[in-house]
């Protein structure tokens, strides 16, 4: 055995020589199977499956994702109010996000327009006209 070997330290973060990984090898050889998918994959597969459904005396193929919804909004018609309470609670955060969309793309203010016409006349060599 090499001095080398023999003065070598065991501890936190020095692992015997022996039980380390050798050069190319990976620490999980086997690792995540191939093709494997998640939870959300797997429910976002689902839901975007078509099926047959009866409509107008014909058939269409929609999405599962798109009966469910019709399910339930065909539901809350009938008074069910479970299914209403869904539909309500689905309104509701839908308005929420447009709303917050909405706010986002707002007009500037007064001052925002001022600063914005000072700029252009600054750009095309003219002397910004001053509010005294």
């Amino acid at each position: 055995m090499s001095d080398k070997k023999r003065n070598y330290r065991i501890g936190y973060c020095r692992p015997p020589h022996h039980s380390r990984f050798q050069k190319g090898q990976s620490g999980n050889p086997k690792g995540r199977p191939g093709g494997s998918k998640n939870l959300l994959t797997l429910f976002t597969e689902a839901l975007n499956e078509e099926v047959i459904v009866a409509d107008d005396g014909g058939q269409r193929k929609i999405t599962k994702r798109e009966a469910m919804v019709k399910q339930v909004v065909d539901r809350s018609t009938t008074a069910d109010p479970r299914a209403v309470k869904i539909v309500l609670d689905v309104m509701q955060r839908i308005e929420i996000r447009t709303d917050a969309a909405s706010s986002e793309t707002s007009a500037f203010t007064q001052d925002d327009e001022k600063t914005i016409e000072q700029l252009k006349a600054r750009l095309r060599g003219n002397k910004p006209q001053s509010d005294d």
